[in-house]
Formats: C-alpha cells, sequence, structure tokens
C-alpha cells in the first residue's frame, strides 16, 4: 500500500517517526513528510531529537535551540539544545535544594557534584527526552513528525519512558507508603507538608508527563513508525534486527521505506563500470528486502542527482514518496 494511501485511511496516526540506522535519509524523508502534510492543509511540527540533526540544514533556516520556528503555512521546526536543557536542569537543582533547605547559596561541594552529574552522557538523553515530553504533552498539533537518532540510540530514547516509568513506580510506592507515617507525624507536630511531601509530588508528576509521552509512543492507534533504509545486504541485516527489537517495546512497526534505489535503466547508457557493479549489487538487495519485508515496504525512493536541501528539493523528494504532485 502507498504511503499517501496509508496516511489517507489512518488519519489517526498522529505521531509519525522515521528511524534507522545513521545517513540513511531519515531526516530528510521526515522532512518530506512534514513538508507533504502541511501542504494538505494540516498543522504539522517537525522535531529533532538527534543532537547533530541536520534540520537546519535542509530547511535552509536557523532553527537549533529556537524552540517552534515557523517554516510556512502550517509547517513548524523544532531542534533540541540538549546544552541549553542541561543548564536548565542545573538551575532547577539549584533552586530545590537553596528553596527545600534555606540555604542562601549552594556550598561548594554540592556544586562540583552537579557539574559532574551534568556532563555525563546519559544527562544529554535525559534533556532530550525531557524536551520531546514537554513538545508532545502540550499538543496543539494535528501531526508530530520525529527526526529519531540512529538506531542504537533510538532504542534506549524508547526504552526510557519504560525504564523511568518502572523506576517510579516503585520509588512512588514506596513514598506512598511513607506517607502516612509522615502525615501522622505532621499532624501530630501540627506542621503542613513537609519536604518529602513535595518531592514525592514531583517524582508523581514527572512519572504522568513521562507516562503521556511513551504512551503515545507505543500505542498503534496514533503513532507509526517507519523504518528506513538501503539497498545493502548490512543495512538489511541491521535493520531486520533492530525491527526485532522495536517490538520487544512494543513500538508499531508500520513499514519501511527504501532509499536511494538506482535506476535500472541506467546499463542501457554508458555509465562508468563501478557504477554497474552497484546496480547489480542492489539488484540482489533488493531481491532481499522484498523477501524480508514484502509488502510491508511502501515506497521505493530513487538516488537523487544532488543533496535534498531547500523547499525545491523537498518538494520533489516529497511528490516522490507520496506519489502525488503538490502545490
Amino acid at each position: 500500500m502507498p504511503l499517501a494511501e496509508i496516511f489517507s485511511k489512518h488519519p489517526e496516526h498522529r505521531y509519525i517517526m522515521f528511524g534507522g540506522k545513521g545517513g540513511l535519509g531519515k531526516t530528510t524523508f521526515s522532512a518530506a513528510t512534514a513538508y507533504y502534510l502541511a501542504r494538505k492543509g494540516h498543522r504539522v511540527l517537525i522535531f529533532s531529537v538527534d543532537p547533530q540533526a541536520s534540520l537546519s540544514d535542509i530547511f535552509e533556516q536557523d532553527i537549533f535551540g529556537q524552540g517552534k520556528v515557523e517554516l510556512m503555512e502550517n509547517l513548524f521546526a523544532c531542534e533540541v539544545d540538549a546544552d541549553r536543557r542541561i543548564h536548565e536542569y542545573q538551575d532547577q537543582i539549584r533552586r530545590k535544594i537553596l528553596d527545600m533547605y534555606g540555604m542562601s547559596e549552594i556550598p561548594e561541594e554540592i556544586e562540583s557534584y552537579i557539574r559532574a552529574a551534568s556532563a555525563e552522557p546519559a544527562m544529554e538523553e535525559s534533556a532530550i527526552f525531557d524536551a520531546v515530553v514537554d513538545i508532545v504533552v502540550e499538543g496543539g498539533f494535528d501531526y508530530y513528525i520525529y527526526d529519531l537518532v540512529p538506531l542504537g540510540h533510538a532504542l534506549y530514547y524508547l526504552s526510557m519512558g519504560a525504564i523511568y516509568d518502572a523506576w517510579l513506580e516503585k520509588i512512588t510506592g514506596l513514598r506512598e507508603q511513607m506517607r502516612q507515617y509522615d502525615e501522622a507525624i505532621s499532624t501530630m507536630k501540627r506542621q503542613g507538608q513537609t519536604s518529602e511531601d513535595q518531592i514525592y509530588q514531583e517524582l508523581l508528576d514527572i512519572k504522568n508527563r513521562i507516562g503521556a509521552s511513551s504512551r503515545i509512543m507505543t500505542d498503534p492507534k496514533r503513532t507509526a513508525f517507519y523504518f528506513v533504509l538501503t539497498p545493502e545486504e548490512m543495512i538489511i541485516e541491521d535493520t531486520r534486527k533492530a525491527a526485532h527489537l522495536f517490538s520487544q517495546y512494543r513500538v508499531p512497526i508500520n513499514g519501511y521505506v527504501v532509499n536511494r534505489v538506482i535506476s535500472r535503466g541506467l546499463l542501457e547508457q554508458n555509465i562508468p563500470e563501478y557504477l554497474r557493479h552497484r546496480i547489480d549489487m542492489q539488484r540482489g538487495a533488493l531481491e532481499s528486502i522484498r523477501t524480508a519485508f514484502g509488502d510491508r515496504v511502501l515506497a521505493y525512493v530513487p538516488e537523487f542527482d544532488s543533496e535534498i536541501k531547500g523547499w525545491a528539493a523537498i518538494k520533489s523528494l516529497a511528490e516522490v514518496m507520496y506519489e502525488e504532485s503538490l502545490p
């Protein structure tokens, strides 16, 4: 079933994700899909969770770290600035410590710990994930196009909701038991809500936010995930393994899009020998793709003779992907 027909038959799929190994075309497909849906009159937000994202390059407009930027009618884009998000985390932690313990300034040993914790690689991924939660929970758009990070990081990203949810479930469960004692003690001392109660409430808020995001990302009624691959045996095998792992996280895989397919019609022309070999190689790889994924392959996108960059190129790619002329 063609991509355009899938979007037409499943308007409830409001959260669209393109995933795959790095450098295969996820970002360009995300941009073309966002453009296509916006041209159809839908309000669309495309956002990147890749620290090395290239939406700014593709749209030829500075987007990074500027929130939701309107690119054209109905189309908005956002590239998350993880460093800024980490600094915001640091400031939030400092304020909470000052408020909770009545301090006038942060002790140097605590400040050193905050800086050291923020340098951890996981902090960047957590900051990005939290930004995504903000975007998704806030609402306001008909479609959300996720430009996911490469496969390995994407698996971690997709699992974070479940990991945090389980972790917070245990903490809040224990905290609920402790809360009964805290309330009894507070009543006896005629005191108000304890600082522990505030922490407990904050944990619940975090849990609810992450839960809302993870439920969306694994909901087959609202979310559609498309793998991007190229006709290369190694990429095919990696995609097959990744699809299996994604299914374990209950991510709804809706199909596959094959990129950079070289036309066999070129064999009839005077082309370099290396290009003939590449076309022959792709023939076997395309057969492997048909065997592995069958009718779940929704589009075969040809190799473009120039970089997908700027509105004209984005429009051309969208018309190829969705087999439709666009205004």
